[in-house]
């Protein structure tokens, strides 16, 4: 039992994404502390209207990343989103709206952070930037056993007084043999703060991609095999919302306790077609947004 006044210590796992994500989910909500934040609404007379967040620390494996059924039909979100924060996180679509000058402006996307690290920083960039993606790459090839390998995103000059700063703070890798001699890259992940209901199926689904990325860029580099080994993933604040409450309930709760897992998850080959089709509206939503701001 966590003593009076302590955030409570989690843990989750499942062989698949899906899996682990409602493990994590259910424990959160059964053995969760009830916690005020900033964002709770209140009324004119300062009395709070929403409910308080469930809040705890939580660690997330996932032991076979890639297995299937691969998606979750439990988050609030369909293909099209899935695809979106695949485009953003991985291939950069969004960099360009970064601007460190302009405070309305975003400050950071995680694909800017991870591929081009303001090395010196400072108001508008220093222009000297690290792709650490790449020197990721190179790490695991020429030395796999490392416990230095990893990518940061936190930036203290920016983030600090940053009113969103990065949730994400940090991508650790190793590879280990199993037992038939083949490379397996593990990756951790390590999150500040993640809203679980509504962001972390989304997050952990980017990193798993990313993480099946890098291990066939580190298998082209090593010139040999290199599958995935188990995913970590840790938030020190793994929440959801007083006011998501009732919609969690009625979209997570009454699914897993009336639908089978199955009903529950989509395979890989159920969503590919949607999400490859849903590419050309996001390039033009993202190119509308371009044209809007430059006639703002």
């Amino acid at each position: 039992m966590t003593p009076s006044g302590s955030i409570p210590v989690l843990f989750a796992r499942g062989r698949s994404l899906p899996e682990a994500y409602e493990n994590a989910l259910l424990t959160l909500y059964e053995d969760g502390c009830r916690i005020r934040t900033q964002y709770d609404k209140k009324d004119a007379d300062g009395a709070f209207i929403d409910p308080p967040s469930i809040d705890a620390t939580m660690m997330i494996v996932v032991e076979e990343p890639n297995s299937e059924p691969r998606f979750s039909r439990c988050f609030p979100g369909g293909p099209e989103d899935l695809q979106e924060y695949r485009m953003e996180v991985v291939d950069g679509v969004k960099d360009h709206w970064v601007d460190h000058r302009d405070k309305k402006k975003w400050q950071y996307t995680y694909h800017e952070r991870l591929t081009a690290y303001d090395i010196v920083g400072g108001p508008g960039g220093s222009g000297l930037r690290r792709n650490q993606i790449d020197a990721v790459v190179e790490q695991l090839a020429k030395t796999p056993y490392s416990r230095r390998i990893q990518a940061i995103t936190w930036q203290p000059w920016i983030d600090q007084d940053c009113d969103d700063p990065p949730c994400l703070q940090r991508l650790w890798f190793r590879i280990l043999e199993d037992d038939a001699g083949i490379w397996r890259l593990n990756m951790n992940v390590d999150f500040r703060s993640r809203d679980a209901f509504k962001a972390s199926f989304m997050n952990m689904d980017v990193f798993i991609y990313w993480m099946t990325i890098i291990a066939e860029r580190v298998s082209k580099r090593a010139g040999r095999q290199v599958l995935l080994g188990r995913y970590c993933d840790t938030s020190a604040s793994f929440h959801i919302y007083g006011k998501d409450l009732e919609e969690f309930s009625k979209l997570f709760l009454w699914n897993y306790f009336h639908r089978s897992f199955d009903d529950r998850t989509y395979t890989t080959e159920d969503l590919a077609q949607m999400m490859a089709e849903a590419v050309p509206a996001i390039l033009a939503k993202i190119k509308a947004k371009d044209e809007g701001d430059r006639d703002a």
